[in-house]
């Protein structure tokens, strides 16, 4: 290193900057002038939005920052921001959280130095930094001077970034286990559970995504939902809706469900037929659930274990909830105890029961169970059964259902009933 070196680096250097923010963008102008006369200049360019405070800090930190590179030992700083000079030197408060991280980190860099000084001075005594900072220069005559040109891409701070970690095991963490290291529960329930549940899913990236079945395992997973063991001949959009559920999904899950049904032979054979009605429909409307109920005895059916073969049917008329029971005998006391057990005692009494002229409806013994409970029977006309067509409606639900379910093994019935 020269003598002159050294006597620039031991002598006491001048430092002006100033901040400019517009809409445009930012930057700042840095001029480092030496005792011996050499200037360096120094323009910058921020990639990242700043306010107008924020750029000249940026400024400020950005000169430090060179004259450290330099060596300079003494250094006289001179801004024409007052909030800045009076926040670094003490004078101001700082509120904002953004500036006291930008005064602390001058304030560090300012104890690097042998002497730092930061002096306020009028605008127009600032100009050539002022220019800088918009991207423009001055020269004086018979002095050297070299410009540097740069970009920031960050903030002179740092900025803390906060990751929230959480090792709380969620309902995913089972089947991300199982999945990354084959670990299952040591219930050979659970894991069965585990590990069925876990064929529906994947892992990409240490994240859990659901698979969609492909197109040679679409056709199954439709067939085993709608017909297997667990299937009752639903509707196509019942049937996407229950594949939904059941945790499957592919983008045309709801057509091939519709396609599907239309195809399934049992649902055609027992499909009902459309049959418009002669005249309008008349409605019989309840006033609310439950208050209403018709009645109906379907049967025989082959015998069931127990000797079942009759079904008692009885439907509300607002909901259409249905409650059935099998049984063996079709006696004024079973009906009489079906009303009590099926209907009053989960549903409270109701109003009205429609029901057929059947012995088992109207006789003696059970019109006294019906005063008795302040219960009205209505009964449909002989050898009329659309009088009860809300039964009617429900018995035949139930055959379809039977029927689509049954195949050969008729004896099953009493089992197949929901």
């Amino acid at each position: 290193m020269t003598p002159a070196a050294n006597k620039d680096e031991e002598g006491e250097w001048f430092l002006s900057v100033d901040g400019s923010s517009n809409r445009a963008g930012s930057g700042a102008g840095v001029i480092l002038e030496g005792p011996t006369g050499a200037f360096i200049e120094q323009s910058l360019h921020f990639e990242f939005k700043a306010s107008n405070n924020q750029a000249e800090y940026e400024a400020l930190l950005a000169g430090m920052k060179l004259a450290k590179e330099i060596g300079v030992r003494r250094l006289t700083a001179k801004s024409d921001s007052k909030l800045v000079t009076g926040q670094v030197n003490g004078d101001y408060q700082t509120k904002d959280p953004q500036l006291a991280k930008y005064c602390e980190r001058a304030a560090a860099t300012a104890s690097s130095f042998d002497k730092f000084t930061l002096q306020h001075v009028p605008r127009e005594q600032n100009e050539r930094a002022d220019l800088l900072a918009k991207l423009a220069s001055t020269q004086k005559r018979g002095q050297q001077k070299t410009v540097i040109h740069e970009k920031l891409h960050t903030p002179a701070i740092e900025r803390q970034e906060v990751v929230s970690i959480s090792n709380k095991s969620t309902w995913m963490t089972p089947l991300f286990n199982y999945l990354q290291g084959g670990t299952s529960p040591d219930d050979p329930k659970k894991a069965f559970q585990i590990a069925r549940e876990a064929a529906k899913y994947t892992v990409l990236g240490q994240q859990l995504y659901r698979r969609v079945p492909d197109e040679e395992d679409s056709p199954y997973v439709l067939k085993e939902v709608h017909e297997g063991i667990c299937g009752t001949h639903i509707g196509g959009r019942a049937l996407a809706s229950k594949i939904a559920t059941a945790g499957y999904y592919w983008p045309t899950l709801k057509k091939d469900c519709m396609e599907y049904v239309k195809k399934c032979d049992k649902c055609q054979r027992f499909a009902k037929g459309c049959k418009a009605p002669p005249e309008n429909l008349h409605y019989v409307m309840s006033p609310w659930p439950f208050v209403k109920w018709g009645v109906d005895i379907l049967g025989p059916f082959p015998p069931a274990p127990g000797q079942v073969k009759f079904l008692i049917v009885a439907v509300d008329y607002f909901t259409k909830w249905i409650e059935a029971e099998p049984v063996a005998t079709i006696t004024v006391e079973r009906v009489k105890k079906f009303y009590w057990k099926k209907i009053v005692c989960r549903f409270s009494i109701p109003a009205e029961i429609v029901s057929d002229n059947g012995t088992q409806f109207a006789s003696k013994s059970t019109a006294e169970f019906c005063q008795e409970l302040k219960i009205k029977q209505v009964f449909t006309s002989v050898e009329h059964p659309q009088s009860n067509g809300q039964a009617e409606a429900a018995n035949k639900v139930i055959l379809r259902g039977l029927r689509k379910r049954l195949e050969e093994a008729k004896g099953r019935w009493a089992e197949e009933l929901p």
